[in-house]
C-alpha cells in the first residue's frame, strides 16, 4: 500500500470538501447533543433562530434566510407547528403567501437556548476574533461557490442583511 503522497492533488487530507464535511459533522453532532434538552433538531433550531429575530415572516423569506427550499421547509414547519412552537397562516392580502409566526411557547424556549452560543464557542477552542474570521471566510466561500455554480438565488442569512 502506498503512503500518503503530499504532491497528490487527490489525497483525501488535501481536499477542502472533506475538511468542511468533517467539521460540519462534528459541529452538527455537538448541536444535536446540546439541543436534545430543548427537544429540537438542528434544522428546527435554525428556524427558531430566525423566528426569535423576526417573530413573523413569509415562508419564502424563511427559506431564503436558511438556504432551504419549500420542499424541505414545509414538513419541518408542520412538525414544529404540531409541537406548538410556531403557527402558519395564509396571508389575508394574498392566500398564496404563508406567514410563519412564533408562539408564546416558542418565545419561552429562547430563554432556555441563550447559553448555546457560548457552549459552542467553548467547544471550538477558538478565540472570538478567530471565530469571526472563520465565519467571514466561510460566508465568502459560500458566496463564491454559489456564484461559480450558477445558483445565484441561494443566499446565506448574512447576505440578507447586506
Amino acid at each position: 500500500m502506498a503512503g500518503t503522497d503530499e504532491g497528490n492533488p487527490l489525497a483525501l487530507d488535501r481536499q477542502l470538501c472533506f475538511s468542511l464535511y468533517t467539521a460540519s459533522r462534528a459541529l452538527t453532532g455537538l448541536y444535536r447533543e446540546i439541543l436534545a434538552d430543548l427537544e429540537l433538531t438542528y434544522p428546527q433550531y435554525l428556524v427558531m433562530l430566525v423566528l426569535w429575530e423576526r417573530e413573523t415572516l413569509p415562508v419564502k423569506e424563511l427559506g431564503l434566510a436558511l438556504s432551504l427550499d419549500s420542499g424541505t421547509l414545509s414538513p419541518l414547519l408542520r412538525r414544529m407547528e404540531g409541537a406548538g412552537l410556531l403557527t402558519r397562516r395564509r396571508g389575508p392580502e394574498d392566500e398564496r403567501i404563508v406567514h410563519v409566526s412564533i408562539t408564546e411557547e416558542g418565545t419561552r424556549l429562547r430563554e432556555r437556548a441563550t447559553g448555546i452560543p457560548e457552549q459552542i464557542l467553548c467547544a471550538t477552542d477558538l478565540p472570538l476574533a478567530r471565530l469571526g474570521e472563520l465565519q467571514g471566510m466561510l460566508d465568502h466561500l459560500t458566496r463564491s461557490v454559489t456564484r461559480a455554480t450558477g445558483r445565484g438565488a441561494t443566499r446565506t442569512a448574512r447576505d440578507a442583511d447586506t
